[in-house]
Parts: structure tokens; C-alpha cells; sequence
């Protein structure tokens, strides 16, 4: 018996579940070569259109190729409906969070939350202090990382609140499953996902500045070095939007620009794909050339609406995260439906002795950490490594949490020598504006090399596409 939840298979892989057994079937029935060419064929697809991902620091290259694997992740209508009103709920406490601490900070005075934990916090933004923001959303697009874990629950591992992407892996994914496989869309009834674009275009719309009756809506994007650009460049050709830099606009009279061909024309709502630090060269990064001149003066008088907000990060930070669930008891007066994973915070004298006590069993990360990198897991890592953890502990203790290893649930993905379980989780994107609202889906990441619990396209991971079953 396998000590993982496997997505596919019951009783230690004696009998496939039931929401897998139409498409393991079909697999049985496929020869091995016409499997093998449809994977090259993926392959050869994704280069061409340039599905991919900048890695800084490799020296054999800046552009890597995300692997794709061609066998999906398939979660039942019932399963689904659970998750979903899970973010719902979480994703709404979490603004609620946003706008009370840029606010009337009621969560800190009433001690659910220490002030030091917030206002210390390198993504906290005084300057937000007393900015209203339209209709009170901070996060607008929102990417919660989910996995599966024991006998199959699910937990949340962490919230993306700054510029959470991949979403454009999933639409590739499910283009790319269509195009090989249109058959197995016949035999299964699979919620769609292509309309996401025109969901997170319509979300941007409905948050556009007082007063704004056609809005118009741009991505500002730091430019194609970045390691997300052609996410950015792909939304952007999607929702029929401008894609632009820095330098393409400007600010006149409390008001934001962007240069055409015609002349200057008023821009009311930015789709930012930068982080705070390089928004606006005025107000924090005076050598930041991404940015805007001026733009957060703007924004702060309601003229224009960006997405997500500044300061957003402060709450997708992993030192709140584990105030979360009480978030939500807090302002929803509800129990949280998804479950954080335990976690120690080594700011804390006793949960500092016993991360320390427990390095090779833990897994370890820097509360500002993002990517996979900056992080320890235990179980995984040599003598000297988790020495070298030690060192940094004792000297930051507060920049840090711990958590369990949880041993993340499987899913059958083609590696060299076959088929073979391969640990998963699950980004789902939760889009707020006037309503809450997402996609049946998200983006499965997938750990590929044996045993690894680091999905992370950064670190080697691949995806694959997302199967919500319809009633």
C-alpha cells in the first residue's frame, strides 16, 4: 500500500476510481507508438508556438520547454463543488484582510493577528493607508495552490495574491488535449475552460473607475526578458487588449495615458504584471524603469484601477498565512471549509525548538519565498544542507516557517521508463470584481522526477491538463 493518495487508482492500484475509469480504459486500448508520436507531436507544438518558461541563472539557456504530460488529472463534479465554495470563501475573507488593514485594522485590534506581523511586513504599503479601492478588491486574480494529501483531503499550501501566473498553461493544456485527443472529449462531459479570458476580461471591466462607462484595459508587462511573458503576451492577445510596457504610458493631469498611433489615449484599468517595488519610480523604486512615472498618485485619487492592488502581497506572505483560517472566522463568522497545512512559525520560541529538533522531517521556507526556491525539504536533503538551514534559523528565526512533509497525492504521468505515479497539486484561479468567479479547472503542476515534492516549473516541473467531470 502506497503511503500517497493516487488520482487514478483504489487499493493500492487494485481498481481504478470511477471518475478515472472511462479514460484509463481508452489508455489500455492505445498502441504505444501512436502514444509516443502524439507526446512528440505536443512537444514539437509547444516550441513552436513558444510555450515557455524563462529560467534566470541557467547557464545552458534562458528559455526552457514546460513539459506537458498527455495523461489528465481528473476530479468529479461533487469533489469540484467542495473546492470552489472553499476559494470562494477564502479568496473573499482574504480582501476583506486587504482592505481592513489598510483600513480600520479591526483584525489587529482585536488581537487575532499581532501588529508586528503586518506593519513589519517588506509587502505591507503605508502608502495605501485610508486608499479606497473600487468595490473594496485587492486581490482581482487570485492563484491557490492546493494539494491533496493522506486519504485524500485537501489543504491549501499557499495563496497567490501579487501577479499569480500559469494561467495560460492551463488554457495551452486543455488546446492541446483537443487537438490530440478530440475523441476522449466525446466519451467524457468536461467543463470547459477556454472562456476564462473573456471571465477575467469582463472581471477587469466591472472594476473600472466611477463614472467609466466602455473602460479601456491594458496589461502592463515588464517586458519579454521576464519569465512569464508569454503568459502576458498570450492574455493579453485573448481578452483583445493592449499589451504594454512602462515606457507606452504616461500620466497627465492625474490622469494615466497610453501612446498610439493616434495619439495619447486614457487608460482606466491596468492588468499589472509587476511587482509593487517597480510600479511607480516616484514612489518606491527611483531606479525602476518597468513603471509609470506618477501612477500612484493616480491611483490613489480613484482614476485608475490596478489589478491586483498595491500592497496585496502583504497577505499572500507565508508569515499570515497561517492566520488564514482565523481570517475567516473573523470576518465571514464561518469555519473554514479547505484546511491550511499545520504549520510552525519559527519567529516563536517553542515552534523554533522543535523545527530545529525536526530539520529531516520538515519541510522549511523563507516567508518571502516564491518559485520552490529558498527552501528546505527535510527528508530530501544531505547532512550539510539541513546544516546550513540551521545556521540561517538561528539567525533569522522570524523569516521563516516549517511544515510537515505531506506526502502529496499521485497521478499516473509518462516518464522515460513508462508510466509511473508522479506527485501533483493544483492551481485554481479565483477572479473578484463585482462577484467571485472561476473557471471548472486550474493548473496541475507535476513533480517528474521520482519521489520529488517540488512542482514548480522553475525547479523541473511539468503540468497537465485539468478535468472537471460535469453532473
Amino acid at each position: 500500500m502506497s503511503d500517497f493518495f493516487d488520482e487514478m487508482y483504489a487499493d493500492g492500484a487494485t481498481s481504478v476510481r470511477e471518475h478515472f475509469r472511462e479514460f484509463e480504459a481508452w489508455l489500455s486500448e492505445q498502441p504505444q507508438e501512436v502514444i509516443a508520436r502524439k507526446r512528440a507531436e505536443s512537444d514539437l507544438i509547444f516550441r513552436r508556438v513558444g510555450i515557455t518558461f524563462a529560467v534566470y541563472g541557467n547557464d545552458a539557456g534562458t528559455e526552457r520547454l514546460i513539459p506537458f504530460d498527455i495523461i489528465p488529472r481528473i476530479i468529479p463534479a461533487a469533489e469540484w463543488s467542495q473546492l470552489e465554495a472553499g476559494l470562494v470563501q477564502r479568496v473573499k475573507a482574504l480582501n476583506m484582510f486587504i482592505h481592513d488593514i489598510y483600513h480600520d485594522q479591526r483584525i489587529v485590534k482585536a488581537g487575532v493577528i499581532p501588529a508586528e506581523q503586518i506593519f513589519t511586513n517588506a509587502q505591507y504599503r503605508p502608502e495605501m493607508q485610508g486608499i479606497s479601492v473600487m468595490s473594496d478588491i485587492y486581490a482581482h486574480i487570485a492563484g491557490v495552490d492546493i494539494v491533496r494529501a493522506g486519504r485524500g483531503e485537501f489543504y491549501v499550501l499557499e495563496d497567490n495574491l501579487r501577479v499569480p501566473s500559469g494561467v495560460s498553461y492551463m488554457l495551452e493544456d486543455r488546446k492541446m488535449m483537443m487537438r490530440l485527443f478530440p475523441d476522449l472529449f466525446a466519451r467524457h462531459k468536461i467543463a470547459p475552460v477556454a472562456h476564462y479570458p473573456d471571465m477575467l476580461l469582463d472581471n477587469l471591466r466591472s472594476v473600472a473607475p466611477v463614472g467609466v462607462a466602455d473602460p479601456t484595459v491594458v496589461l502592463l508587462t515588464p517586458g519579454m526578458h521576464n519569465s512569464a511573458y508569454f503568459e502576458h503576451a498570450f492574455l493579453a492577445q485573448q481578452m483583445g487588449i493592449e499589451l504594454v510596457e512602462g515606457q507606452d504610458l504616461f500620466v497627465s493631469d492625474n490622469v494615466v495615458y497610453m501612446r498610439t498611433t493616434r495619439g495619447p489615449k486614457r487608460v482606466d484599468v491596468i492588468y499589472r504584471r509587476i511587482d509593487d517595488d517597480y510600479l511607480d519610480p516616484l514612489a518606491f523604486r527611483s531606479d525602476s524603469t518597468l513603471g509609470v512615472p506618477g501612477l500612484l498618485s493616480v491611483y490613489r485619487s480613484g482614476r485608475v484601477t490596478l489589478a491586483n492592488a498595491i500592497g496585496t502581497g502583504v497577505a499572500d506572505d507565508k508569515s499570515i498565512y497561517p492566520f488564514v483560517p482565523d481570517m475567516i472566522r473573523f470576518y465571514l463568522s464561518e469555519q473554514p471549509i479547505l484546511n491550511n497545512v499545520p504549520t510552525y512559525q519559527c519567529r516563536k520560541k517553542e515552534d523554533l525548538e522543535y523545527t530545529l529538533a525536526n530539520l529531516d522531517k520538515l519541510v522549511v521556507k523563507e516567508v518571502h519565498g516564491a518559485g520552490g526556491y529558498g527552501m528546505l525539504v527535510g527528508p530530501a536533503s544531505t547532512k550539510a544542507e539541513i546544516e546550513d538551514f540551521r545556521q540561517r534559523l538561528r539567525a533569522k528565526p522570524e523569516g521563516y516557517i516549517a511544515q510537515p512533509t505531506l506526502a502529496l497525492s499521485a497521478c499516473p504521468t509518462y516518464v522515460e521508463s513508462g508510466i509511473a505515479p508522479r506527485h501533483i497539486d493544483l492551481r485554481p484561479f479565483v477572479l473578484s470584481g463585482k462577484t467571485i468567479s472561476m473557471v471548472k479547472g486550474g493548473l496541475t503542476r507535476v513533480a517528474l522526477k521520482q519521489g520529488s515534492l517540488v512542482v514548480n516549473s522553475s525547479q523541473g516541473g511539468g503540468t497537465k491538463d485539468t478535468w472537471v467531470l460535469e453532473k
